[in-house]
């Protein structure tokens, strides 16, 4: 059982519940198709009620939208589709009102090859801004023919190098994740400094903090080496060994911490960091006393079933098959690692790059969704750490409907990933399918589809019936929508979440600050643990993730059944769970179903 850091002290983004906006799919008030900050204001009300603290929006600024915002062309004006300044400032006055907080997406690593700051540095190699970005001039091979500075692949398409030839000055500049993404050079203490400006132009604005977008990816081994080639058959390799977690990241963010953050009041401040599972590495981000940011996102749970594949890109697009021990195995590691060692865990299960969680981790057929939906709200509801909400989690969305054509998706990922197995498997209609299937699983667009507010067609009151959406509707908004949901006394996803923030707020000594301790590991049916508060209060979460019935026996240092208060039952009304209890010593779960009890003393 981990023990619990006392050296920790209380803070209010520990007992935030943070709801997490795309905003080209929230809601669209101005009738254009796509989701805009109006739409987020306008429905602050549902979310203060569902039990939300703190909205964190993807990108809202100024953008081509190469990639949804994620490659930004201003940092101080807004992508004008979505609003304005004056918008988001309306925003944050009625957050407040509710006593609510905003978080921006901050997207540093990174700016768009339309952005003031590339503009110039492209223009000239003696232009002033030149190395603001990552500049090198081309390698020939025997025969003189003109190569990359080295193998290394871009992140969204990994058949194409990362480094970008301009023509103008006939030098690459590298991008990690797409052409029209190019890597801003952190070795240069002028772009810290204007990266710092654009923090407190925000702060000082009103906002909370913010999530930072692959923030471990701004410190670069300068030495720019080749790959290990893991796939002789392509010439470009995956370098993220070279630049997730470079030798000058704690630098780059001491820096920022002390030049803006600790400036400000508790500022709020989740990291992006991929490509990194060393224990000692994570928890020295965020240590209570050493570390940089609040908490960060790490991978090793949503990446639970990625595998290696047969083309680049495989990695996302495979489906290998884990087991309840496994999935034990990565959330108990993370809930003791950061107990142990002073640091604190961001809970999550789905986000803007993830399919949906129904889909992923449990059963998203009409018979199972609804249970599965609320199986995985109480793991995530009671597991250490703040905890994250994605549009439409609260619903029990599902990814998209197997019948969706390849044409259907939008994400530059799933696109170049397509593109290519369609070249690799043209002759092979088998894998093509078996390729279509993955997608269906696996794309980032399974999360990006509109909120399904309403049953009405065909675009379920997300923008009006006569606007075609940015993105194609879900065809099941007509039974998963939040008008049905929200209705009074309704037992729906929605309700049971609403229930379950509630029930985590009530005791933050148990469920946030709380011990973590794993019950039955030797079992492989069922997912159990105890959350303990200092006081010695118990409560156990007990779960099902599979589709048979099965059997929960304590283990033989844990409490007897019979002295457990059923709570919570996500095959239940509330206020009548009553598990069908085996030979007096175990419980009997259904498939896919979820209890929530506490230690009667």
């Amino acid at each position: 059982m981990g023990s619990n850091n006392e050296l920790v002290a209380k803070k209010w983004w520990k007992e935030a519940v943070v709801y997490q906006v795309y905003p080209a799919s929230f809601l669209d008030t101005n009738g254009d198709g796509r989701g805009d900050v109006n739409g987020i204001t306008a429905k602050l009300d549902y979310l203060k009620a569902l039990g939300v603290d703190v909205i964190w929006s993807s990108p809202i600024y100024n953008s081509p939208q190469a990639d949804m915002g994620y490659d930004i062309s201003d940092y101080k004006s807004i992508y004008p589709p979505y609003g304005t300044l004056e918008d988001v400032d309306r925003l944050i006055h009625e957050l407040k009102a509710r006593d609510m907080k905003l978080v921006m997406d901050l997207v540093v690593n990174h700016t768009s090859n339309e952005h003031a700051w590339f503009l110039e540095s492209r223009s000239s190699l003696t232009n002033p801004k030149r190395d603001w970005y990552i500049w090198k001039k081309p390698k020939y091979d025997a025969s003189g023919k003109r190569l990359p500075p080295n193998n290394w692949c871009q992140c969204l398409g990994e058949d194409h190098s990362a480094w970008i030839f301009d023509e103008t000055t006939q030098e690459y500049y590298f991008a990690a994740f797409t052409p029209e993404q190019p890597d801003l050079n952190w070795e240069n203490p002028e772009v810290r400094a204007a990266v710092h400006d654009v923090l407190r132009f925000w702060l000082d604005r009103g906002v909370a903090g913010f999530r930072m977008d692959v923030i471990n990816f701004i410190s670069k081994d300068q030495g720019f080496p080749d790959a290990p080639i893991n796939k002789p058959e392509y010439p470009y390799q995956p370098g993220h060994m070279f630049f997730a977690n470079g030798p000058r990241l704690h630098e780059f963010l001491r820096e920022m911490k002390h030049e803006v953050l600790d400036k400000y009041d508790e500022v709020f401040t989740v990291g992006e960091m991929p490509c990194v599972y060393d224990e000692k590495e994570i928890v020295s981000i965020v240590h209570h006393e050493r570390g940089f940011l609040r908490m960060i996102f790490h991978f090793e749970l949503v990446e639970i079933d990625m595998g290696g594949g047969e083309i680049p890109g495989d990695a996302r697009f495979s489906i290998k098959k884990w087991d309840i021990a496994e999935l034990r195995k990565r959330v108990s590691r993370w809930q003791t690692v950061m107990a142990d060692n002073g640091g604190w865990n961001a809970i999550y299960c789905e986000n803007h790059d993830q399919p949906r969680s129904v889909s992923h981790f449990a059963n998203d057929s009409d018979e199972h969704r609804e249970y599965s939906s609320k199986l995985l709200s109480i793991m995530e509801t009671t597991l250490c750490g703040t905890l994250f909400v994605y549009q439409g989690e609260e619903l029990g969305m599902r990814n998209v409907p197997y019948d969706w054509d390849p044409s259907e998706y939008k994400d530059i990922e799933s696109v170049n990933y397509w593109e290519l197995a369609s070249k690799v498997y043209a002759n092979d209609p088998e894998k093509l399918n078996r390729t279509k299937r993955i997608m269906r699983a696996k794309a980032r667009d399974n999360g990006r589809t509109p909120v399904q507010w309403t049953a009405e067609s065909p675009n379920a009151g997300f923008c009006p019936p006569n606007v075609t959406p940015w993105m194609r509707v879900n065809t099941d908004h007509t039974t998963v929508n939040a008008d049905a949901q929200t209705a009074p006394g309704v037992p729906s996803v929605y309700h049971f979440w609403q229930r379950q923030l509630s029930l985590r707020k009530q005791y933050p000594e148990v469920f946030i600050y709380g011990r973590f301790g794993l019950v039955d590991e030797a079992k492989t049916e069922i997912f159990s643990f105890v959350r303990t508060a200092g006081s010695g209060e118990k409560w156990y979460s007990v779960l099902n993730f599979t589709g048979r019935d099965a059997i929960w026996l304590p283990g033989e240092k844990e409490v007897a059944v019979g002295k457990i208060e059923w709570v919570v039952g996500n095959y239940d009304a509330e206020g009548e769970v009553k598990p069908e209890i085996e030979g007096g010593k175990g419980v009997k779960l259904r498939p896919w179903e979820g209890l929530l009890g506490r230690v009667v003393v």
